[in-house]
């Protein structure tokens, strides 16, 4: 029978940890306490919200509604050739876990994902990337089930509709699409070795390692990341709080004009992405504390709880970087975190 709690804490179920309650809560281990669940009348007479990791949400309230924990777990091969591997992970997965285990199993294609915190279930979701790599380079489909009809669904990669940090799920069926599970197809060899981001070349001509395993780029994504990121096991964040916006060429070459020194890559639609990161250091945030929460001092675009800071502190120091990076560049900036209040 499907267990439902009270009055649940949500601080360790999420990065920040700030404090929020749940009025109502229950953990999704199998896809039939999922169809047990959605008959429930606590289910059906209040507001939903999925919860997989917590690493990518900020309450800044108690949440007065039900919260669904994906706790799915397995790791199952579905087909595989002489030269990749199509592999089904369960959502409810650790990230890095699963991406240490294709490593040690020399499947390659996420490496550059390394450490990214959260669940399996949130990666698609997010379009998850770093370093180069977007996971909808190996995702071949993601199922799970329609929260309005209980049926199961597969969505094939190009229905994902994915995007920069963006996917079907996180617009047209944000908390309408349970995730269940999704299938990756990796390589087994002829690895296609992607060290294009800076940082990992450095780290490898440091190392004296010219021709890569991709064992040995996960290793120096993990080194990068845990120098320029806290642990949010040791001071609360969710990672990069902002998305790296994206603005015209024109916008870029204007600015230029006063600032020669602002970095810009090409991205889609010809325009021209900026470091969110580089754009708050400049407004001066970087390392800047206020109250009981701050900007971390190593990556501006970390958000950080230092002692008991609330989602709202940490919502309003964001709003005021917003603020001031459009002022100071007339470039607004958009939160990758999802902000749960209590509307």
């Amino acid at each position: 029978m499907i267990a439902i709690e009270e009055n649940k804490d949500l601080a360790p179920l999420t990065t920040f940890g700030v404090k929020a309650t749940a009025r109502y809560f229950s953990s999704i281990t199998s896809l039939a306490g999922l169809t047990e669940l959605l008959k429930h009348p606590v289910y059906q007479n209040n507001k939903r919200l999925i919860l997989g990791g917590g690493s990518n949400v900020l309450f800044t309230s108690d949440y007065a509604g039900l919260v669904i924990q994906n706790e799915l777990k397995g790791i199952a091969i579905k087909q595989e050739t002489d030269n990749s591997i199509d592999i089904e992970v369960m959502a409810g997965e650790n990230w890095h876990n699963l991406v240490l285990y294709c490593v040690q199993h020399n499947w390659g294609g996420i490496e550059n994902l390394s450490l990214i915190p959260g669940t399996v279930g949130a990666a698609p979701i997010q379009n998850i990337g770093a370093y180069g790599v977007e996971v909808k380079e190996v995702i071949k489909s993601v199922t799970g089930v329609d929260l309005d009809t209980g049926l199961t669904k597969t969505w094939l990669n190009q229905e994902c509709d994915f995007g920069y940090r963006d996917s079907v799920f996180k617009r047209k069926l944000k908390e309408k699409f349970f995730i269940s599970s999704i299938t990756l197809t990796l390589s087994k060899k002829l690895h296609r070795i992607n060290t294009s981001y800076g940082a990992i070349n450095d780290v490898l001509k440091q190392q004296h390692i010219t021709s890569p395993t991709i064992q040995q780029v996960s290793e120096a994504v993990i080194q990068i990341r845990k120098s320029k990121l806290p642990d949010p096991t040791v001071i609360g964040n969710a990672g990069s709080f902002f998305k790296n916006p994206t603005i015209t060429p024109s916008h870029y070459q204007q600015l230029q004009k006063t600032y020669p020194d602002i970095p810009g890559y090409n991205s889609v639609n010809q325009e021209v992405k900026v470091p969110a990161g580089w754009l708050i250091e400049q407004c001066g945030w970087k390392g800047k504390r206020v109250g009981n929460v701050g900007v971390h001092t190593q990556q501006a675009l970390v958000l950080v709880n230092y002692t008991n800071g609330t989602g709202k502190e940490i919502f309003s120091l964001a709003l005021q970087i917003i603020s001031s990076v459009k002022e100071k560049f007339n470039i607004e900036l958009i939160c990758e975190v999802n902000i749960i209040g209590s509307e």
